[in-house]
C-alpha cells in the first residue's frame, strides 16, 4: 500500500512540476522553472509519504513566497 501512495503522489507532484517548468520557461522566470524541475525529480529521493507531502507543499509555495521578496 505504501508504494502505491508514493507513486501516486510522485505522479501528482511531477505533473504539477511539468506545468511549473513550462510556465517558467515561457515567462523566463528562473524561480518557477527551477521549482518545476525540483517538483519533477524530488519524489525519487523520498520513501516516506509524510516527508514527500511536506516537501511537495513547500516546493509548491516557493514561487509565491519568492514573489513577495
Amino acid at each position: 500500500m505504501l508504494g502505491t501512495e508514493l507513486i501516486f503522489l510522485g505522479l501528482i507532484f511531477g505533473s504539477i512540476g511539468i506545468g511549473y517548468f513550462m510556465y517558467g520557461k515561457k515567462q523566463s522566470d528562473p524561480v518557477i522553472r527551477y521549482t518545476g524541475f525540483a517538483l519533477m525529480f524530488f519524489p525519487y529521493f523520498f520513501s516516506s509519504v509524510t516527508w514527500l507531502i511536506v516537501t511537495g507543499v513547500v516546493l509548491l509555495l516557493v514561487p509565491a513566497i519568492a514573489k513577495r521578496f
